[in-house]
């Protein structure tokens, strides 16, 4: 294992992929939210990013000994700097937080993965135990990443912190999970309130166009960085160059968003409008510096990098587990990723489903269908893996 001094190389890359995956949360939920607060603690992180970089690069230069070292640690530094820049865009779209709210152009049901806040209310069956004994992630799909008790914020709380009546608690997940949560946390059937009815008109009136363009290219970002690491980990060309496509396709969508901002901003003499669509801008910058950096993960299986063995290993020991299984279970065959509930009932995101035939099929929609012999590559908590190989497995009994 690659050491240097008091610390171990792969805890370190290990550290830097989870702080990197929490900062996306957190920047979109202090956008989301126009929270500051939340905005704070993804700039902690962010320097907290830059010194371990600054470690890794040590660790590159005194354990390099010969050639082939240099062409193997090159690769690992090559993915550090490159979770760091998607660590730095979420800064920049956190600091959109502290300066505008840009709320009224955002529609969480175009988001694939939604971000909400919840209160633990008294009737709640979650109040008085901690994230372990509830397993969220893999009841309801929806993961814990802040709560505010009083004034106080707990980011990234760990399995022992024991959720409290009149906690709000800031999730993300499915939104087919989001009733699920609702009800646990206030003990209440899930309702859609008039507000988002509301927001829905007002964000018409402003312009649907943007809205959708945000939502996808913060989506496709997402999937990106997933799929990234998916091509190193199972070193598949196929899926390094479907990121290589996505990352292209970013680049269109942001010239896009650019036009329609500009458009958009026509004939408008307000200031606090102009600060908005300058924020949103902002926003697609970022998501489009994310996917530059998901490619820059993936090219090192495009250009035949041998890997260190270290990196590997920094993906199976990170928060976030990546799978590739074949679809086994005759149960699951011809039925539908929604009629599965796959997300809601373990956590795992389907990333990319790979057909007898070899076809690819990405970040496929909720009609899609399980079939004989497909591949499925999922990303998602450690917690739901043996859940999620039930299902595909067959491993015990399944039900729907």
């Amino acid at each position: 294992m690659l050491e240097t001094g008091a610390f171990n190389v792969k805890d370190v890359l290990v550290e830097m992929k989870d702080i990197s995956d929490s900062m996306l949360d957190l920047a979109y939920s202090a956008v989301l939210y126009s929270n500051p607060e939340i905005a704070k603690e993804v700039f902690r992180l962010e320097e907290k990013m830059h010194s371990l970089l600054y470690k890794v690069r040590i660790a590159i230069m005194l354990g390099a000994r010969n050639l082939e070292d240099a062409i193997e640690f090159s690769a690992i530094l090559q993915m550090a700097s490159a979770a760091e820049k998607i660590s730095n865009a979420a800064g920049d779209i956190a600091k959109i937080a502290e300066s505008v709210d840009i709320t009224r152009y955002l529609d969480q049901e175009d988001f694939e993965e939604a971000v909400i806040n919840v209160r633990i209310k008294p009737a709640s069956v979650l109040k008085d135990k901690t994230l372990k004994e509830l397993k969220l992630e893999t009841e309801t799909g929806m993961g814990v990443l802040a709560i505010k008790r009083g004034s106080k914020w707990i980011y990234s709380p760990d399995e022992n912190e024991r959720l409290k009546e009149d906690d709000l608690i800031i999730t993300s997940g499915p939104t087919e999970g989001i009733p699920v949560f609702c009800k646990l946390a206030t003990g209440e059937e899930y309702k859609e309130k008039e507000v988002a009815r509301e927001e829905g008109i007002k964000r018409k009136r402003i312009t649907e166009e943007i809205a959708d363009l945000i939502a996808d290219m913060k989506n496709m970002s997402e999937l990106m960085v997933g799929l990234s690491y998916s091509a190193v980990m199972f070193d598949s060309k196929e899926i390094a160059e479907e990121v290589k496509d996505l990352e292209e396709s970013m680049d269109r969508m942001k010239d896009e968003l650019e036009i329609s901002v500009i458009e958009a901003a026509r004939g408008i003499t307000k200031k606090s409008t102009f600060d908005e669509l300058r924020g949103l801008l902002h926003v697609a910058i970022s998501s489009e510096i994310i996917s530059d950096a998901a490619y820059e993960i993936a090219d090192v299986v495009l250009r035949d990098i041998q890997l260190h063995p270290v990196f590997s290993a920094s993906i199976k020991e990170s928060d976030e587990v990546i799978l590739k299984l074949d679809a086994k279970n005759e149960e699951i065959f011809k039925k539908t990723l929604k009629e599965l509930k796959i997300e809601t009932r373990t956590g795992m995101f389907i990333l990319a489903i790979r057909r007898k035939d070899g076809k690819w099929v990405y970040n496929p929609a909720g009609d899609a269908e399980i079939k004989k012999g497909d591949l499925l590559i999922m990303r998602g908590p450690k917690e739901g893996e043996e859940k999620i190989k039930e299902i595909v497995f067959a491993q015990n009994s399944v039900e729907f």
